[in-house]
C-alpha cells in the first residue's frame, strides 16, 4: 500500500542558514495558524536558549497540510554537537529539504548530515536560501552543492535533485533564480512531485521504530518513531526490544497515542503505516527500540549513536557564597538532575566518581554540555563545573584522540594569524580555497586544541571571522598542546570589591567584576597579561588622612569590567580552576581557594 496522502521530510542544514524561519514560512502560508494568530518568530524555537541563541538544539517535529496531503516535518539542529539528534531521525522520514546558505554554501554539518541522509537512499531537494542577501554566490553554491553530491558518492537519481530558490524570511520560493517567487508553492508542489510517499503493508504486525524520546513529568518517557509496518491503535498489548539484543525483550501496553497536528500532539485512536506518532505509557523505552505486536516480534537495526568525545566533572557548589542563590544545592539534587537527563539525551553520558559530592558528565561537545549547564542554572541548580577534557581512546594498543575538521572564512589579511595559532594547536591544514576577498581554510586539528580558541579568533579576525567544526574521527595522540599562556588575578580576601582597590588592581591586568561585586578570597576577579596566577586585593579601602592635595581626590577612572559568558567562562578556565554557577552569577574561582594553601602546594611542586 502507498500513502499518498502523506510525505515525512525533514529540513538539514548547517547552523543559521535559515531552516526554523523556513519552517515559519511552510506553516503560516499552510494554514496552520488562523489569520489573526499572533504567532511569535522562529515558533519551532520553543525554549528559551533556543529563543536567546538563535540556535536549534532539539529536533522538533511539525505537520502541514497542503492539497489534502499531510506533509510531516522534522526541523533538526543545525550544530555539530547535537548531530546525534539529526543521525537518528533520518530513519523517520522519507526524502529531506537541503538548505543552504547562499552566500556561505554548504558547511561541515551539511556534508555529515547529508552522508547519513544519502546512505539511506533518501530523495534530496536542494533549496537554496538566502537568495536575497547582497553577497549572495548563487551559481558558485549550486556548483558546490553538486561536487558535494559527487564527494560523498550521491547515486544518478540522487545527483539529478531539483534546485529550488528561496528566501525563508520572505516566504517566497521559485525554481528560477532570476524570477523571484510570490509564495513557497513551489516548494509544496515539488515535495508532493519529487518526494516518495509512504509504503508498507497495514495489514502486516506492527513494527515501529522509536527515533526520538521526549520526557514529561506526569507521563514519564514518550517514544516518537514512524510506524514501518502493520497500524497501532491504543490499549494495544506489545512487544519492546533493540536490534542489538542488550536488552530482553518484553510486553507493554499503548497507553496514549498522539500525532502531529502543525504545532499540537493530538490524541489519535490508531495510526497506521508511514504515520508519525507519539506514544507513552511505556517503561525504559529508549532510542533504537522496536516496538512490534506481541504475535511477530522483529527488530529493526538503527544508527549506532556517536560516542562522547568531551567530559566535565559537576561537582556540589563548596564556595563561601554556596546556597544564597539557588534552590537545589546538595549532591542529592544534583545527581537527580542529572539522570534525569539521561532519559532524553542519549548522547550524554554520567557516571558517579570516588567522591559523593561530583559525578563525570559526557557529552559531543562543549557547547553540547554548556546547554545544560545553562538549563540547569535556570531551573535553580548551584554547582561548580571543572574545566572541559577529552576523552582518549585505545586503538590497536595505540592512544588516540578525537579530532575535529575546522572549516574558517576569514579575511585574507587574517590568514597569517589564524595558521600560526592553529600550528601551535597540533592541527593540519587540508585545504585553502579563495572566496572573493575571503578565504576558506580547512583543518584537522585534535578536539581539545579548539579549547579557549574562539575569543582568539575573533580577536586574531577583528571579529570578521566564521568558524565551524564537526567531529572528524579517532587519530593517533598529537603530544602536549599548551592550554593558556596566561596567569589569573586572585582576590586576596573576602568582601566586596571596591573603587579604589579595583583602580590598582587594574594596572596588574584585564577585570572581570565592577565596583560593588561580592568577593571571597581565591575568586577570579581578572586575568593577567603574564604567566602566573597574582594575588591582588579588591577590597582595599583608600586610607583617610586630615590634608588634603589638589588632584590626588580626583574620581578614580575604571576601565570597564569583560563580561565573560557561560561559554567563555569554561574556555578561560585552567584546570587548577573551577566554574562557580548559580541561577544569579557565573564567578570564577580556584579549585584551592586558601591563598596561602597554594603558595604551599606550588612550593612543594
Amino acid at each position: 500500500m502507498i500513502r499518498n496522502d502523506l510525505r515525512n521530510i525533514a529540513i538539514i542544514a548547517h547552523v543559521d542558514h535559515g531552516k526554523t524561519t523556513l519552517v515559519d514560512g511552510m506553516l503560516k502560508q499552510s494554514g496552520t495558524f488562523r489569520e489573526n494568530q499572533v504567532v511569535n518568530e522562529r515558533v519551532m524555537d520553543s525554549n528559551d536558549i533556543e529563543r536567546e541563541r538563535g540556535i536549534t538544539i532539539l529536533a522538533k517535529n511539525t505537520s502541514v497540510v497542503y492539497k489534502d496531503v499531510k506533509i510531516n516535518i522534522v526541523d533538526t539542529p543545525g550544530h555539530a554537537d547535537f548531530g546525534g539528534e539529526v543521525e537518528r531521525i533520518l530513519k523517520m522520514v522519507d526524502g529531506v529539504i537541503l538548505l543552504v546558505d547562499a552566500a556561505e554554501g554548504p558547511m561541515p554539518q551539511t556534508r555529515f548530515v547529508l552522508q547519513h541522509a544519502l546512505e539511506l537512499g533518501h530523495r534530496v531537494i536542494i533549496v537554496i536560501n538566502k537568495i536575497d542577501r547582497p553577497d549572495a554566490r548563487i551559481d558558485e553554491v549550486i556548483d558546490e552543492c553538486y561536487e558535494l553530491l559527487m564527494d560523498l558518492n550521491a547515486s544518478d537519481e540522487q545527483l539529478d535533485s531539483p534546485i529550488l530558490f528561496c528566501s525563508g524570511r520572505d516566504g517566497t520560493a521559485s525554481t528560477d533564480e532570476n524570477v523571484p517567487g510570490t509564495d513557497l508553492t513551489p516548494l509544496f508542489d515539488k515535495i508532493l512531485e519529487y518526494i516518495p510517499a509512504p509504503e508498507g503493508e497495514p495489514e502486516e504486525p506492527l513494527q515501529l521504530l522509536v527515533s526520538s524520546i521526549d520526557y514529561n513529568e506526569y507521563v514519564g518517557r514518550i517514544a516518537i518513531g514512524k510506524i514501518e509496518r502493520g497500524s497501532i491503535k491504543v490499549n494495544q498489548e506489545v512487544t519492546i526490544g533493540d536490534f542489538h539484543e542488550t536488552k530482553k525483550p518484553y510486553r507493554g501496553k499503548i497507553v496514549t497515542l498522539y500525532q502531529i497536528a502543525g504545532l499540537e500532539r493530538v490524541p489519535a485512536e490508531k495510526a497506521t503505516v508511514g504515520d508519525i506518532v507519539c506514544i507513552s505509557g511505556i517503561e525504559n523505552i529508549t532510542i533504537g527500540d522496536t516496538i512490534c505486536d506481541t504475535s511477530k516480534f522483529e527488530p529493526l537495526p538503527f544508527v549506532k549513536i556517536s560516542e562522547p568525545t568531551v567530559e566535565m566533572t559537576f561537582s556540589v557548589n563548596d564556595s563561601p557564597f554556596a546556597g544564597r542563590e539557588g534552590k537545589f544545592v546538595t549532591s542529592r539534587h544534583l545527581r537527580d538532575r542529572l539522570f534525569r537527563e539521561l532519559l532524553k539525551d542519549v548522547s550524554l553520558r554520567v557516571s558517579e566518581t570516588d567522591s559523593t559530592d561530583s559525578f563525570k558528565v559526557a557529552g559531543r561537545g562543549e557547547m553540547h554540555l554548556s546547554i545544560l549547564i545553562e538549563n540547569m542554572r535556570r531551573e535553580g541548580y548551584e554547582m561548580g563545573v571543572s574545566t572541559p577534557r577529552v576523552l582518549y581512546k585505545e586503538i590497536e594498543g595505540k592512544l588516540c584522540e578525537p579530532i575535529e575538521e575546522l572549516v574558517v572564512d576569514v579575511p585574507e589579511t587574517s590568514v597569517g594569524a589564524v595558521m600560526e595559532k592553529m600550528g601551535t594547536r597540533k592541527a593540519e591544514m587540508v585545504s585553502m580555497t579563495p572566496m572573493g576577498s575571503r578565504m576558506r581554510v580547512v583543518f584537522h586539528v585534535p578536539a581539545r586544541g579548539l579549547f579557549g580558541y574562539r575569543n582568539e579568533f575573533l580577536t586574531d579576525t577583528k571579529g570578521e571571522g566564521i568558524m565551524n567544526s564537526v567531529f572528524y574521527g579517532y587519530e593517533q595522540y598529537k603530544g602536549d598542546i599548551p592550554r593558556r599562556s596566561n596567569g589569573s588575578l586572585v582576590a586576596f580576601e573576602t568582601g566586596e570589591a571596591v573603587t579604589y582597590g579595583l583602580y590598582n588592581a587594574q594596572e596588574r591586568g584585564a577585570l572581570f567584576i565592577g565596583a560593588g561585586t561580592p568577593v571571597y578570597e581565591g575568586m577570579i576577579v581578572g586575568v593577567s597579561p603574564k604567566p602566573g596566577d597574582l594575588v591582588v586585593n579588591v577590597c582595599k579601602k583608600k586610607h583617610l588622612t586630615n590634608t588634603r592635595a589638589s588632584g590626588s581626590d580626583d574620581a578614580l577612572r575604571l576601565i570597564p569590567p569583560r563580561v565573560l559568558s557561560l561559554e567563555d567562562s569554561l574556555e578561560f578556565i585552567a584546570d587548577d580552576e573551577l566554574v562557580e554557577v548559580t541561577p544569579k552569577n557565573i564567578r570564577l574561582r580556584k579549585k584551592t581557594l586558601s591563598n596561602i594553601q597554594r603558595a604551599k602546594d606550588r612550593a612543594k611542586l
